[in-house]
């Protein structure tokens, strides 16, 4: 019981101090943040394409910022061209650069000297370049904190805004007053078709605003969720003495947390021992195999037959809580017997109500990119409590 309440205090503690650090960091770079996605705008509309690369976890944020433009959200937005690079990013920078393109390039809070040689290479063949972190590039900015979760939490709800706005530039510019799906997100934007010149503050005070967004998220999940999160977090810690680990997965950017939750395990912070874990998202051919032949209903189902042993933990990632997919691989864990888990938005949907997980953790919001960002808070403090338990620190 003492190491429960002891767990559950520095879990609140932990997601707290993000709040402050993020708003710190946001304010400073909003404006910054504002005209460097008018340049994107600008480079989409003459058919650029955003190019990301980053390795280990990071490569995660590449492929996330990825599927967030070829796949938005929001219904009716565009689909952007980018591209996911990181397996081979350098030759494959070398190969496909045209000078209108974007490319990003994501590390650890110290930077990669790979990453930056590439980002190099590429603005001098004239495209756009975002170093996160760095010091040089059209946006290059250094980190803001040396722990790499909450580094990494900060890139993300950056490039979510880059995401958000880049659709404002471009319906400001061809629509006039038509900003359909997000306009709730933009209250500012007018009646009459104006230059983006003017937007550049407004869009600045919008990110602040997403900002704040997920500060009162943190402190609501610290407030209703910390004991869940510590609770979950000592049920994984046993089912890791008895030679479990943990199966994650999840659907588009949820798949890509499943991935960075993996990598974290077993390619952790140094000082940090290595977990094991697996992602089932990480497995193309198994899923577009399974899609294909049977269903995208069992792309996860089917490899958790293969992968599960009754130590286990199946850990879910999920905005809606709903997705066919997951809850057949939720149902499956429960019949053989594995510890379930899972990361859900808006009300825990089918899942919580059909309690599908042991430990259901629920950020009680109903727009995807802010229930991402918590959530990404939510397994990183989960993953730093593993450590402090395996240090009997709790």
């Amino acid at each position: 019981m003492a190491t429960a309440c002891k767990l559950t205090s520095q879990i609140e503690e932990r997601l707290l101090q993000r709040n402050q650090l993020c708003e710190s960091f946001f304010s400073r770079e909003a404006p910054r943040l504002a005209e460097a996605c008018r340049e994107m705008s600008e480079r989409f509309l003459r058919g650029g394409r955003l190019l990301a690369f980053g390795r280990g976890p990071y490569a995660t944020d590449a492929q996330h910022v990825s599927v967030e433009f070829v796949h938005p959200v929001i219904v009716g937005k565009r689909a952007l061209p980018a591209l996911d690079l990181s397996m081979l990013f350098r030759p494959w920078i070398g190969a496909i650069l045209r000078p209108e393109d974007i490319v990003m390039g994501f590390g650890p809070p110290e930077g990669d000297p790979e990453v930056w040689a590439t980002l190099l290479q590429a603005r001098a063949r004239g495209a756009m370049t975002f170093a996160l972190p760095g010091t040089e590039g059209s946006y290059a900015v250094e980190a803001a904190t040396h722990d790499p979760f909450m580094h990494q939490e900060m890139i993300e709800i950056l490039y979510h805004t880059l995401w958000e706005t880049v659709h404002v530039y471009f319906e400001h510019r061809e629509l006039g007053h038509d900003v359909g799906a997000s306009e709730f997100l933009y209250p500012f934007l007018g009646r009459e078709k104006q230059g983006t010149t003017d937007l550049v503050g407004e869009v600045a005070a919008s990110i602040m605003m997403k900002v704040r967004d997920d500060s009162r998220l943190r402190a609501q999940v610290a407030r209703d969720e910390a004991e869940q999160i510590g609770n979950a977090t000592l049920a994984i810690h046993e089912r890791l003495r008895r030679g479990g680990k943990l199966i994650i997965f999840g659907n588009g950017g949820s798949a890509t947390d499943a991935n960075d939750f993996a990598i974290d395990c077993v390619l952790p912070p140094a000082g940090y021992q290595s977990i094991p874990a697996v992602s089932l998202s990480l497995e193309p051919a198994n899923i577009t195999a399974v899609a294909n032949d049977i269903g995208s209903d069992a792309i996860f189902l089917r490899q958790l037959i293969a992968q599960a042993r009754p130590e286990d933990v199946a850990v879910a990632i999920s905005t809606s809580g709903g997705s066919r997919n997951i809850i057949a691989a939720l149902e499956e864990a429960r019949k053989r017997k594995l510890l379930t888990v899972a990361l859900l938005g808006y009300d825990g949907g089918e899942i919580k109500r059909q309690r599908l997980a042991d430990f259901p953790m629920v950020v009680n919001c109903d727009y995807i990119p802010r229930i991402q960002e918590t959530q990404a808070s939510i397994y990183h403090v989960m993953r730093e409590s593993l450590e402090v338990l395996s240090r009997g620190q709790a």
